[in-house]
């Protein structure tokens, strides 16, 4: 391949995953994608909370002490962030950050870009129903739950 040349480029997608592109992902695929998709999600609250205290701790120097939420702010912050980002991500790209590390795309069953509502009911149901993810391991074509109710699908697919 001649460096210069402007009208060869490497092609986008990997050797190795070209004879899985456009394949309806499995399950490991997708549970690393979620447990990526957690760890920033926690990472994002996380920050919120140190920049809240760092705010706090501006104001009230003397008087400082690091703020307690309780447990259903913590939980309402979560489900809001999770289904915010989620949706967003869908709605935007077709992926989230742990479905692009593991080169995935969530669609509609004709393989079209989710639309804005559309995303949100999808990621509200990933999120106060995870565990249906699971059936992803028994589907015959390997749709999870919210797969099944909101006709979508998610396949393997490193195009930008």
């Amino acid at each position: 391949m001649n460096a210069r040349d402007p009208t060869q480029h490497a092609p986008t997608v990997p050797p190795e995953a070209r004879v899985h592109q456009g394949h309806v992902a499995g399950i490991v695929s997708r549970l690393i994608a979620a447990g990526v998709d957690l760890v920033l999600v926690t990472f994002l609250l996380t920050a919120a909370y140190a920049g809240w205290c760092v705010v706090l701790f501006i104001v009230q120097t003397r008087s400082f002490t690091f703020p307690q939420p309780s447990f259903l702010l913590i939980l309402i912050a979560y489900d809001v962030v999770a289904i915010s980002y989620l949706a967003i991500a869908w709605w935007v790209s077709g992926r989230s950050y742990g479905q692009h590390v593991m080169g995935l795309r969530v669609t509609t069953r004709r393989g079209a870009r989710l639309r804005f509502p559309h995303a949100l009911v999808r990621s509200a149901v990933c999120i106060f129903f995870p565990i249906g993810l699971f059936w992803v391991a028994f589907s015959r074509r390997s749709a999870a739950v919210h797969d099944l109710l909101l006709h979508t699908s998610v396949s393997y697919d490193w195009t930008t």
